[in-house]
């Protein structure tokens, strides 16, 4: 959120924690709790939410010896942020992977709109959002994390290849080809996920 006028300042607040004052720490917790929940929630599974948002502002708190008053802290509290879903990701979205089998035939029919590029009209329609959001959450399970951060930001959330940079502390020029990568092996296990729904209908497969 901005500062309203007549608030104090979230450098003068820091100033104080570091001073000693301690419980100070809580107006920027009550000040920035909804900010950092949101940006969490883009990234995080909804029920693991509430606790990457703590993990996150207990590293606030231990790194605020390091913050540069010249770097607005909103800015610097969303690249915490962002790493710390980063760091998420790297450590969990292995075992969370999606079975095949679990993918319905409305998943089948969002698969073949986005591979054959006929996917604007289709993603207008409310009642396949589930099965996109299913659809897409199997198969970033397939991608590192690194490639799965980078894609969510770039292609889904709309953040600059700059601001992309800046937040996950990578080079613009690493942004670029990490995305241009991501979203060619996204792209191939959409592809040869269609292809096994495929074998399988026709009866030439087991599910997975």
């Amino acid at each position: 959120m901005d500062q309203i006028q007549g608030e104090t300042h979230d450098n003068e607040i820091i100033k104080r924690i570091l001073d000693g004052n301690i419980n100070e720490f809580e107006l920027l917790l009550k000040r920035y709790q909804g900010f950092v929940f949101g940006i969490v929630t883009r990234h995080i599974p909804h029920e693991m939410a509430e606790e990457i948002a703590h993990d996150v502002f207990i590293k606030v708190y231990n790194s605020l010896p390091t913050f540069k008053s010249k770097t607005p802290f909103k800015h610097w509290l969303s690249k915490i942020t962002v790493r710390t879903c980063y760091d998420y990701w790297r450590e969990q979205y292995n075992s969370r992977e999606t079975a095949m089998s679990s993918l319905t035939e409305k998943h089948d029919k969002w698969l073949e709109t986005v591979i054959t590029s006929r996917s604007d009209e289709f993603f207008e329609k409310e009642e396949f959002i589930k099965e996109t959001r299913e659809t897409l959450n199997w198969a970033l399970g397939k991608l590192s994390a690194k490639e799965r951060m980078v894609l969510s930001m770039v292609y889904l959330e709309g953040f600059s290849v700059r601001e992309t940079a800046t937040l996950l502390g990578w080079s613009v020029v690493n942004v670029k080809v990490r995305s241009y990568r991501a979203r060619k092996k996204l792209r191939k296990h959409l592809v040869k996920l269609l292809e096994q729904r495929e074998e399988i209908g026709r009866g030439g497969g087991n599910k997975i």
